[in-house]
């Protein structure tokens, strides 16, 4: 079904047109080592993703929390440091996840390990993507594969919008707190994920350490800070994100 040739392409995007994968032939060239103020999310992630290459009981990943801080760039650096040692890439939109079933069948007795990734993933409430999710992360009357695991990012930490009425439905019976249907049904998806992640608005001083990082030729590392400050002012935040869109702005002014 795939047409994939999962010995020589490390990568792929799920084509909902076409019902086929396509091969990633420019995959995002970032390197584990471009990557900083994350470096307990790094330990954790790696040390998951290394256990699922040896064989070894691993989980599925969630990297949650706020924009721009690092969470695709993390996954995509994942591919780039461990693709030699036969870990393949697998992006499916959110939209798409109901072909779940489709694109995990052909790949599941294969000798790679593949991630299924999935960015910025939010469930509506009357999604249907999330079952086939559930179902490929724990299987139904057959196993999950063994060689499949799921890495998504989100703003949310349990991809289900979370209403106040909700919460109003919870009940206490004989003193204990009994989460309403609709709280434990947002909670279910996000609990199959057992390594979460979160990620953090980066303070001023990480901030300044990526600056540093993509500007290493620079001398007056002042007039760069003080630019680089402004520019994070303007944007309304310090992030992974700003930082490269600064380096973008402003590289070869400061050289």
């Amino acid at each position: 079904m795939s047409g994939i040739d999962w010995q020589q392409v490390p990568a792929a995007i799920w084509r909902p047109r076409r019902q086929a994968l396509r091969a990633v032939t420019q995959p995002d060239p970032v390197r584990w080592e471009d990557l900083h103020g994350v470096d307990a999310q790094k330990t954790k992630l790696a040390h998951n993703t290394e256990r699922f290459l040896a064989g070894q009981p691993a989980n599925h990943a969630l990297l949650w929390g706020a924009r721009g801080t690092g969470k695709s760039s993390l996954v995509k650096a994942l591919l780039n440091r461990y693709q030699g040692q036969g870990l393949r890439v697998i992006e499916v939109d959110k939209d798409d996840l109901v072909h779940l079933h489709e694109i995990v069948d052909p790949i599941r007795e294969r000798e790679e390990q593949f991630i299924i990734y999935c960015d910025d993933l939010s469930f509506g409430a009357d999604d249907p993507g999330y079952k086939p999710l559930k179902s490929v992360m724990e299987g139904s009357i057959e196993l999950p594969p063994a060689n499949v695991r799921v890495y998504a990012t989100s703003n949310r930490r349990h991809l289900m919008p979370e209403y106040m009425k909700d919460n109003q439905d919870t009940t206490m019976i004989n003193g204990e707190i009994h989460p309403s249907e609709a709280v434990e049904e947002q909670v279910s998806l996000s609990d199959r994920f057992g390594l979460w992640l979160s990620f953090y608005p980066f303070d001023q001083d990480t901030y300044l350490e990526m600056v540093d990082a993509l500007f290493p030729g620079v001398q007056d590392r002042e007039a760069l800070h003080r630019s680089a400050l402004q520019f994070a002012l303007a944007r309304g935040g310090r992030s992974g994100r700003t930082a490269e869109q600064f380096r973008r702005a402003f590289s070869g002014e400061f050289e």
